[in-house]
């Protein structure tokens, strides 16, 4: 560290003083000229005073008048002597001072007589450097009668410009020891004191010691570094944890799942095979704002669960591009290494259209099979050209993953939700070795409520060609197995809960998928639930005793209309609740674009104002409706605080809502509601299960809610926390993809299908 000062020093001290000469001798230089035009400006008007008279003399020829001419203006500063000649170059008068250095006619007069004009300049004297004007002067006749010499002494000019560079090395002498003294305070405050902290953390963090990461601005102009030291820190903090965590659960007999035992766990399972997974949703999104490019990570589960893997085995995920930045941060194959701040996998990107978005996701997908598989009374809408959509897109990406697994071996693909149903067959039938899963997380309906859909056949086949094909219960998976039976030629074996079609088996099986937990206490600076409760309300300019919260996206499904008819009767049945009890509903927009969900949202709305309109008083309304979208940070906070939490869908695969909020009640206080048509319901018995339909029932849930006994409580909380801590999203990732290794899958016999595909599509692009 010495020697790196004492260069930056040495650099620092020269690169000045270069600078500073450099801009001082134009200083200087200007210094010079200015005392030189001066001068002569100063010689050319006493000349022209002196030649008057000295014109007038000559003419009388009073030579004795010259001379005393002569000696009287001898005296001005700076003035050698003056000089006056006859017409042949003799000297008629001249000051002593002038006569004792000038011996001949000097050349300058010679040439002014000989020419008849005015001749000025520097030159030498003795060893002395002066200035001479030398001027003819005339009769009356305008002939040349003789000359005249005004010689000045210059050495007033250097002396001046000696002390201007006087003044100059004194500046910078000032200048090296404020330098000195800046860059020595600097390094110590910006460079040695950071590096020293840093150097701290990083060992606390090798011997696992507990000490704060150094501030942001310490580590700012060590950018590139930071770029590796944060991530290898959080790397190094993450495994250590990770160990610690496991030695505990071997310690108590526990298996409790993490980010590194599935990583661990799936790494062994695909035994040297790569990871590939397919969703609509992309994992990052590039966005521009202005001249920079921002990443997004999206609020998702799925992001939780499955990056650990894809980083692990250096896996690919294919997702649709939608971000308005996502085309300029890929190379030229569409592809990009993510994540950003520690590129681990590959996410390939798959660019749609604005019309096949419209036809496959808002149309097919969110008008016809959204509402199909959920029971909540909207008609599913299918259009011709919306099937067009969806099947060109998942054609799409198909093409886009059999490009990317050229070459693999032994590939395991999993496919995500209801927006791939025929992904599976399109790529089975060109990669027939591929292990292949899909995971629907939307509930499956009945036979009966199916059929409706025109294209049953297709999707049902398009599934199959999947070998491990996931829901979140087993009523889906049976309801699967019955519209298989029922609308295929196919062999059910429900002993088994597989299907064969085309000689080919494909299980169908349970997989409840759930949030991140951990045993983690109360961050620093995280307010218990009684200050974090306070602070909302004052937040919100609300006045209440009880909180409420239910958390979704604002879709019909999720029964938000019914559980504000739950609070009205509520407060209707148990007045003395009203004034003390607000329910805050945290409602996303989403796909705005569908006229259904814009009905809706605005149901939701005028139902919200009508309660509130009907029993506010003061600052108090018994419903506070938080329409915009919400990070997942700002949602745990309303978790920590409310007393209960409502989660009244009229039919879902699973709401992982009612897990995310018992996941964030280290407190192991609340309530949970939730409806008996959830997923959920089946994991989590200790909430208060009520059926959204009856109103008055689920108004009798929030009033045994607020009047539960806090050990009752407690006992219920600590029960559901264990089942989600057990059973969290690392298991269900684990064990869907486990599953899927342990299939036993017949090898192609060739690969003619991948060539042609790969031929075919080099011979587009040539």
């Amino acid at each position: 560290m010495r020697a790196l000062s004492l260069r930056l020093i040495v650099a620092l001290i020269v690169g000045v003083t270069l600078v500073s000469l450099a801009s001082s001798w134009y200083e200087v230089q200007a210094e010079k000229d200015a005392l030189r035009r001066d001068l002569q400006h100063k010689a050319e008007t006493f000349g022209e005073s002196v030649a008057s008279n000295a014109e007038l003399y000559l003419e009388a020829g009073d030579r004795l008048g010259l001379e005393q001419m002569v000696q009287r203006f001898s005296n001005r500063d700076h003035l050698l002597g003056i000089g006056i000649y006859n017409a042949d170059g003799s000297s008629l008068a001249m000051t002593p001072d002038l006569s004792a250095v000038l011996s001949d006619t000097p050349a300058g007069l010679t040439n002014a007589l000989r020419d008849n004009r005015v001749e000025s300049g520097s030159m030498r004297l003795h060893f002395r450097r002066v200035y001479m004007l030398a001027a003819p002067l005339h009769l009356a006749d305008k002939s040349v009668a003789g000359g005249i010499i005004i010689v000045y002494d210059t050495a007033y000019i250097r002396a001046a410009i000696f002390r201007v560079w006087g003044r100059v090395f004194v500046h910078i002498a000032i200048q090296m020891l404020v330098i000195v003294g800046l860059t020595l305070l600097i390094l110590r405050w910006s460079l040695t004191g950071p590096i020293a902290r840093a150097a701290l953390w990083m060992k606390a963090l090798r011997t696992g010691r507990n000490v704060a990461q150094p501030l942001a601005r310490d580590l700012d102009f060590l950018l590139p570094l930071t770029r590796e030291v944060a991530p290898l820190a959080a790397s190094m903090k993450e495994a250590r944890e990770a160990a610690e965590i496991e030695a505990r659960l071997r310690n108590t007999n526990e298996s409790r799942w993490t980010a590194q035992r599935l990583a661990d766990h799936v790494r062994s399972k695909l035994n040297g095979s790569n990871l590939f997974v397919v969703s609509n949703r992309e994992p990052y999104i590039h966005n521009r704002q202005g001249n920079t490019i921002t990443v997004t990570v999206p609020a998702s589960g799925l992001v939780t669960a499955i990056e650990p893997i894809l980083c692990a085995c250096n896996g690919t995920w294919v997702a649709h591009g939608s971000g308005n930045a996502d085309a300029e941060t890929v190379d030229s194959n569409d592809r990009l290494k993510v994540p950003p701040d520690d590129p681990r996998y590959t996410l390939r990107r798959v660019w749609l259209s604005a019309e096949e978005e419209e036809g496959y996701y808002n149309g097919f997908a969110n008008e016809g099979l959204w509402p199909l598989c959920h029971m909540a009374h909207t008609r599913p809408t299918f259009r011709a050209s919306d099937w067009e959509h969806y099947n060109q897109v998942n054609q799409r990406f198909a093409d886009a993953l059999v490009e990317e697994m050229a070459g693999e071996e032994h590939p395991v693909v999993l496919i995500q939700d209801y927006h791939f149903a025929l992904l599976p067959r399109m790529v089975k039938d060109r990669l027939p070795h591929a292990r292949i899963a899909i995971f629907w997380h939307i509930p499956w309906p009945n036979s009966e409520a199916f059929s409706i859909c025109p294209w049953q056949q297709e999707l049902l086949d398009g599934l199959l060609g999947a070998d491990l094909i996931g829901f979140h219960v087993q009523a889906h998976c049976n309801n699967f197995l019955n519209t298989v039976d029922r609308v295929l030629e196919a062999r059910v074996d429900r002993e088994h809960f597989s299907v064969k079609r085309n000689n080919h088996w494909s299980s169908v099986l349970p997989f409840p998928i759930s949030v991140e937990s951990s045993d983690e206490i109360i961050a620093a600076g995280e307010r218990n639930a009684e200050e974090e409760r306070s602070a909302l309300i004052a937040e919100l300019g609300i006045e209440a005793t009880f909180l409420g919260v239910g958390v979704d996206r604002v879709d019909y499904t999720k029964g938000i209309i019914e559980r504000f008819l739950a609070v009205e009767s509520f407060l209707e049945r148990y007045p003395r609740y009203q004034g003390k009890f607000t329910f805050i509903q945290i409602g996303a927009p989403t796909r705005s674009r569908i006229q259904r969900y814009a009905d809706f949202q605005a149901e939701v709305e005028a139902e919200a104002n009508r309660i509130n309109d009907r029993f506010r008083r003061g600052k108090w309304r018994p419903i506070v409706f938080l329409n915009r979208q919400h990070t997942h940070q700002e949602v745990r906070r309303y978790y920590r605080a409310a007393h209960v939490c409502m989660v009244t869908s009229l039919h879902d695969g699973m709401n992982l809502v009612a897990k995310e909020y018992v996941a964030a009640r280290h407190d192991e206080r609340g309530v949970l509601i939730l409806s008996r048509f959830t997923g959920a319901a089946r994991d989590l018995l200790d909430a208060i299960i009520v059926n959204p339909y009856d109103i008055q029932s689920t108004a009798d849930a929030i009033a045994q809610a607020l009047n539960m006994d806090i050990g009752e409580m407690i006992e219920r909380m600590q029960r559901m926390r264990k089942s989600v801590k057990e059973h969290n999203i690392y298991w269900w990732a684990g064990s869907l993809i486990g599953d899927l290794c342990d299939l036993r899958i017949k090898k192609a016999k060739n690969t003619k299908s991948v060539k042609a595909f790969i031929s075919k599509k080099a011979t587009k692009e040539s």
